[in-house]
C-alpha cells in the first residue's frame, strides 16, 4: 500500500464513517502527510505498513528539534494513532506501531519559542528613530522571517541578497550553502537599514560585503546580536530568556503549526547537507517562497 492510497482511504473513513468536520479531517490527514514527508526527506523507504515504532520516535524527535510545542506534538501523535487505528480496523495492518508511544508531557524541555503576539511586542519595542533601532529591526526581521542561525546572520553578505527573486544565499554549518526565502517585511526593513544607516558608515577594509555592521564599520558580533535581543525583550516585558535561537525556533514552529510542509521547513533551516550544486534538489525555490507567503505570520 502506497502513502497516497492509504491517505485517501483514511480521508474517506474520517469523512464518511466518523463524520468529522472538514477542519478535523484536514488536521488528521495533515499529521499523516507530515510523517510521509519526513520519511521521504530522510530517504527512508517505508510505506505505511512498514513504519516501525522506532521510526515514529525519530519523527517525533525531529518535531522536538524543530521547536514544535508539546501540545502540537501530542496533536500530531493523536492523528497518527487515529491513522493506524484505521489500518488495524480495516485489517490492513496487524500490529499498531503507535501502541507504545506516549504523548509528550507539557513539562518536558523544548526549545524556547515566542508566540506571534510576543514577536510583535518584541518588534514594537524597537526605537526606529535611531540608526541602531533600524539595524535591530532589520536583523530581527531577517532572523524571524528566514530562521537563520546567529552566525549565519553575522556572516550574511550583500552579494548574497537577491531581493528581486525574494531569496538570500546563506552559508551554514560545515560551509554548506542553501537558499532561503526572505519575507516581505524583512526585505522592507533591510532596505531601510541599508539605505538609511549602512551606506553612511565608514566601512573598514575586509567588511565591504558584510550586511550587518557595527557603528565602527566592522562585522557585527554574535554577542552584540544576543545583547540587542536581550535588551529588547526586557523593554517588551517578556519574562522568558530569549536569544537569536528563540527566533529560529519560532520561525519553524509558526510555519509547522500553520500547516507548512515539514520538508520545506527542514530545507530552510539547513537541517540537511546541501552543496552549492545541489541546492534544492527536493523542492524548487518557487515552492519554498509559496510556503513562506502562505504560512509565515509576517507574510
Amino acid at each position: 500500500m502506497t502513502w497516497p492510497q492509504a491517505i485517501k482511504q483514511f480521508d474517506g473513513y474520517l469523512r464518511l464513517e466518523k463524520s468529522l468536520s472538514p477542519n478535523s479531517v484536514e488536521a488528521y490527514v495533515r499529521d499523516v502527510r507530515k510523517l510521509h514527508q519526513w520519511l521521504e526527506f530522510e530517504n527512508l523507504k517505508a510505506n505505511p505498513l512498514q513504519v516501525t515504532t522506532r521510526l515514529l520516535r525519530d519523527f517525533l524527535a525531529t518535531l522536538t528539534d524543530l521547536g514544535l510545542s508539546s501540545t502540537s506534538q501530542a496533536r500530531t501523535l493523536s492523528g497518527l494513532k487515529a491513522f493506524y487505528e484505521f489500518l488495524i480496523m480495516e485489517d490492513i495492518l496487524k500490529i499498531d506501531p503507535t501502541d507504545t508511544l506516549e504523548s509528550p508531557k507539557p513539562g518536558r524541555h523544548l526549545p524556547d519559542t515566542l508566540s506571534y503576539p510576543d514577536i510583535e511586542r518584541l518588534l514594537g519595542a524597537i526605537d526606529l528613530s535611531t540608526s541602531e533601532g533600524l539595524r535591530s529591526r532589520a536583523l530581527l526581521e531577517v532572523l524571524y522571517s528566514s530562521g537563520l542561525r546567529v552566525s549565519e546572520l553575522c556572516d550574511l553578505k550583500l552579494s548574497n541578497l537577491y531581493f528581486e527573486q525574494g531569496f538570500m544565499r546563506v552559508l551554514g554549518k560545515g560551509n554548506k550553502e542553501r537558499l532561503v526565502p526572505i519575507g516581505r517585511e524583512a526585505v522592507k526593513h533591510l532596505h531601510f537599514y541599508l539605505g538609511g544607516v549602512r551606506q553612511h558608515l565608514n566601512v573598514q577594509p575586509g567588511y565591504e560585503d558584510i550586511v550587518f555592521l557595527s557603528h565602527r564599520g566592522r562585522q557585527l558580533s554574535r554577542i552584540t546580536v544576543f545583547t540587542t535581543i536581550k535588551k529588547l525583550a526586557e523593554l517588551a516585558g517578556l519574562r522568558q530568556t530569549i536569544s537569536p535561537h528563540t527566533l529560529r525556533h519560532s520561525f519553524a514552529t509558526h510555519l509547522l503549526e500553520g500547516g507548512a510542509d515539514l520538508r520545506a521547513v527542514q530545507e530552510m533551516l539547513g537541517h540537511v547537507s546541501i552543496t552549492t550544486t545541489e541546492i534544492y534538489t527536493h523542492l524548487d525555490r518557487d515552492y519554498l517562497r509559496q510556503v513562506i507567503t502562505e504560512f509565515h505570520p509576517r507574510s
